[in-house]
């Protein structure tokens, strides 16, 4: 008997980088008519730190354990810090001069909870999930009440 899966589409959107941002998901249950979709949106944030944000509130939403799951997401940043290892090296290092460290440390703990492969898939290509992602992740930038991404440190500028 083959394991049960679930397919994940992620995007992530900024108006401005950084600036307001949003996620969107869409998870769909393979070979049953089962899909949800989820958005929000932070007043400031960035691109890569929506992109990330997205496949670890899809994960968290995840409540078995046996399931095999595929993120499909358009974020060659977070397909290859997992498919490329350089999360592992993240690790080693403590995630010394690492962006989004408290990003990724949350991502660790789904990753590992899950058995979880990740997909590249190119945006903005009439992919039918994706682009639909993508629309989550723009509403969730349009939102009247974004929430404060406490893990976004805006870094001051050079005063000379």
């Amino acid at each position: 008997m083959s394991k049960e899966q679930i397919h994940i589409y992620t995007d992530g959107a900024c108006s401005g980088n950084p600036g307001k941002g949003g996620y969107g998901i869409v998870m769909e249950w393979v070979g049953k008519p089962y899909k949800k979709e989820f958005f929000d949106g932070f007043q400031l944030t960035t691109n890569n730190r929506m992109e990330l944000l997205a496949v670890i509130v899809a994960l968290e939403k995840i409540k078995m354990d046996t399931v095999e799951i595929t993120v499909i997401s358009d974020s060659k940043y977070v397909v290859n810090a997992v498919e490329k290892n350089w999360i592992l090296g993240w690790q080693k290092k403590r995630f010394k001069d690492v962006k989004n460290t408290d990003l990724w440390k949350r991502f660790l703990i789904q990753y590992k909870k899950h058995n979880v492969k990740l997909k590249w898939v190119k945006g903005h290509n009439n992919h039918p999930q994706n682009e639909r992602c993508d629309q989550l992740a723009v509403a969730g930038t349009k939102m009247k009440e974004l929430k404060i991404d406490e893990g976004y440190v805006k870094k001051p500028k050079k005063l000379f």
